[in-house]
């Protein structure tokens, strides 16, 4: 069985970073913020439709690219203050099988930072969002992933830590493990129907027994 790998949220600890980011967006057009807990109740992708309820206001595409680059500034601009979530160490070196790394961030900026932190040789692949602005489905990235492998979702199972990990999965064929301590609060998770963990190293183990 091959394991995939969800980034931000999962194997990053950068939840509470992503949230202050969101609010620097929102601040540019709106006084409306979040809490940590709302974001966790409320997030969803696409993330345009996501801001525009939160914000109670429409979000075009040209909106959208604006707010996300307010975002990411924000974001990158502190990424030197994050780590790796607790326990991603301990996770990855527990996995009996093949390994790689599907994010949602950008594919030049991640894989250096993946590098950064030793982690390259555990992935046979690396893969990240080679568009110019993100914010979509997974599903589509997870397939040509899996392309790329050689694999079908039905040789995989999935650890992330959103309701769009889990749609993604269940699109492929694929298992998945949910997380908690991510983006998602973990009523949303069990909702999904997938088994839920407290932690990477509880989540490889239940991965195992699939």
């Amino acid at each position: 069985m091959h394991l995939v790998w969800d980034w931000n949220g999962t194997l990053l600890d950068d939840f509470r970073l992503t949230a202050e980011a969101t609010n620097a967006a929102f601040r540019t057009c709106s006084e409306r913020v979040v809490d940590e807990e709302e974001l966790r109740r409320r997030f969803r992708r696409p993330i345009a439709e996501y801001y525009a309820e939160v914000l109670g206001q429409p979000v075009d595409a040209a909106e959208f690219a604006r707010l996300d680059k307010v975002f990411h500034d924000t974001y990158h601009g502190r990424l030197g203050e994050v780590g790796l979530a607790a326990g991603a160490a301990e996770a990855l070196a527990a996995w009996p099988g093949t390994q790689s790394l599907l994010s949602m961030w950008f594919h030049d900026q991640l894989v250096p930072f993946v590098d950064g932190f030793g982690l390259t040789p555990h992935f046979a692949r690396i893969d990240g969002l080679r568009d110019r602005v993100g914010g979509g489905s997974k599903t589509d990235h997870l397939v040509r992933h899996l392309a790329a492998l050689g694999m079908s979702g039905g040789d995989c199972v999935l650890i992330g830590d959103t309701l769009d990990d889990a749609a993604a999965a269940r699109a492929v064929g694929a298992d998945c493990v949910l997380v908690t301590g991510g983006f998602t609060d973990e009523e949303r998770l069990r909702g999904t129907g997938f088994p839920v963990a407290p932690s990477l190293p509880a989540a490889v183990a239940r991965a195992t027994r699939i």
